[in-house]
């Protein structure tokens, strides 16, 4: 059986097209760039061809630039709110017994720093937030006609195949620099701010657990445990022996987005899932494998 899998180059597309293989799945990695085969999921007619030719069981919709910021606005409207359209209207004509997973979002909800699950109300506090609310009720609108279309909303998760951009990527490399001699000062904002700290193989099993089941169509994908920035600077650095205070600088004035942003996982647990994958685990695995594991 064919699966679609749009932004894979991503490291949630890259977990899921290996689990696929494990479970007999025929993975057909789609990006703009990188490896795998050539497409825009915001252009119709790439989108159209692509579920003509290959009319999978299974199509991912993960593409979407890891971003809040206003620059992003329409970058994140075309590949996201445009991207679900162009998916759900070719399904609806060329492939309607295909089952369509869109990655949501923790961060379109409304934040109190208590547990959310995929039943509280939704928040446009941005345009990635507005994109991804909007491709939710398109999931909708097209699951009343018929299509059997699911939503995870995911929440932090990590891997070894983060972008150095990312926090937990920023600290893990410059640890393994810092034990290889490097005398640098990290600098960093909130240390304080709660996430979880999910494994990106484990939310791809969650993937793939939803859109093989017919009951749970809309379900929050994360651990439900949080630990702060500060937590994973201690993990870190306490795997090569060194105290992260003599290697940090707090960046003064900082603003976070969030204090706390943790989900209530119970509905995905319903069906039979779990993460596998601990905190520490996770460190070691960023610590010792700079670009894979798994």
């Amino acid at each position: 059986m064919n699966v679609l899998i749009f932004g894979a180059n991503g490291q949630d597309g890259h977990y899921l097209a290996d689990l696929c293989k494990t479970k007999g799945l025929s993975p057909i990695a789609i990006s703009r760039t990188g490896n795998g085969q050539h497409g825009d999921v915001g252009i119709y007619e790439n989108v159209e061809t692509l579920i003509k030719k290959y009319i999978p069981a299974y199509i991912f919709h993960l593409a979407a630039r890891s971003t809040t910021r206003h620059d992003a606005l329409f970058e994140n409207h075309q590949t996201i709110s445009t991207g679900t359209l162009n998916i759900l209207e070719s399904v609806k004509n060329h492939s309607p017994q295909t089952r369509v997973f869109l990655a949501g979002s923790g961060v379109q909800f409304r934040n109190t720093g208590k547990p959310i699950s995929e039943r509280d109300p939704f928040e446009a506090s941005s345009p990635y937030a507005v994109a991804r609310i909007q491709s939710v009720y398109a999931a909708r609108y097209y699951r009343s006609l018929g299509l059997r279309v699911y939503v995870g909303y995911l929440f932090h998760h990590e891997s070894p195949r983060r972008k150095p951009n990312h926090v937990s990527k920023m600290i893990s490399l410059a640890s393994q620099r810092i034990a290889a001699g490097s005398t640098e000062k990290l600098e960093l904002g909130d240390i304080s701010v709660e996430k979880e700290w999910t494994f990106a193989g484990d939310i791809a099993q969650a993937m793939l657990a939803m859109v093989r089941q017919d009951s749970v169509f809309e379900a929050v994908i994360g651990s439900g445990v949080t630990y702060t920035i500060r937590d994973w600077l201690e993990q870190c650095f306490s795997i090569i022996g060194k105290d992260w205070r003599d290697h940090v600088r707090i960046r003064e004035g900082f603003v976070s987005e969030y204090k706390r942003l943790v989900s209530d996982p119970a509905t995905i647990r319903s069906i039979g899932w779990a993460p596998q994958v601990g905190f520490p685990e996770l460190a070691r695995m960023m610590m010792t494998s700079p670009d894979d594991a798994r």
